[in-house]
């Protein structure tokens, strides 16, 4: 799972229509739907800080968890210009550790997509589990195989803006059920000249039966799946799925 470096500097130039406030409206309704209006959330792989921010100001104490410290620092910049308190921890996801438990644990952005392995998505699930507080929930989303079978496998995606370019190339081993990404950066600099640099990343395709299962192994009782794009019941086009569920009470022998 490759941090983000270089393309950091250029992400949320090139994320820029990303419909955050509509993913935190459905979340907030989500979360508040279990009763969890307040109190201690936890952000996985929350990057430069655009949803936690969003769901600070809607009056959530935020933890937010990357393994990027050049996403952290840009998330840090955020957090000055709003005032709002939030927690940001440099870890990565498959061992994060938290001094007290949470309401709720989220993700977006098809984070939990860069585990690549299913032992540490189950890892992830577990560690998410054992900080929650009883009945708490999780709230995640992921891309589809679908997505990366038929829209971003053997893709090329570029992006040229005056501050900065990119040149995403996709490569999808169906049998991996693994999307290669090599980025090309180039970011403008303040002579006017651009630098260059690369990236490479991975992503593994779940099925959504694959996620409920170590969902469950991991102890959560799976309350629902929509398509993340438009809230509604999931699609043989569904690009992006959002998962939620809710640790399950524990009952005694």
């Amino acid at each position: 799972m490759d941090a983000y470096t270089s393309f950091a500097q250029v992400y949320d130039l090139f994320m820029d229509g990303v419909p955050y406030r509509e993913w935190a409206g459905r979340i907030v309704e989500k979360l508040k739907g279990y009763g969890i209006e307040d109190g201690l959330v936890l952000e996985l792989g929350c990057g430069t800080g655009s949803m936690t921010e969003l769901l600070a100001a809607a009056g959530y104490d935020m933890i937010g968890v990357d393994a990027s410290e050049e996403m952290l620092e840009l998330a840090d910049g955020k957090k000055r210009e709003s005032g709002h308190d939030i927690l940001y921890l440099l870890q990565d996801m498959r061992e994060f550790e938290l001094y007290g438990t949470v309401r709720a644990v989220v993700s977006v952005c098809d984070s939990l997509n860069y585990i690549t392995e299913e032992k540490d998505l189950l890892q992830v699930f577990r560690l998410a589990h054992n900080y929650l507080d009883p009945d708490g929930v999780i709230l995640f989303d992921m891309n589809t195989v679908y997505k990366y079978e038929k829209l971003l496998g053997e893709s090329v995606i570029a992006e040229n803006r005056e501050e900065g370019s990119f040149i995403w190339e996709n490569w999808y081993d169906p049998e991996e059920m693994l999307n290669e990404y090599d980025l090309t950066i180039y970011v403008r600099e303040e002579d006017g000249r651009y630098s260059r640099s690369q990236e490479t990343h991975f992503q593994k395709a779940y099925e959504a039966e694959t996620v409920r299962r170590l969902l469950e192994e991991a102890g959560f009782q799976v309350e629902g799946l929509m398509d993340a794009e438009t809230g509604g019941e999931l699609r043989e086009e569904t690009e992006r799925i959002l998962f939620l569920a809710r640790k399950a009470a524990q009952t005694e022998e």
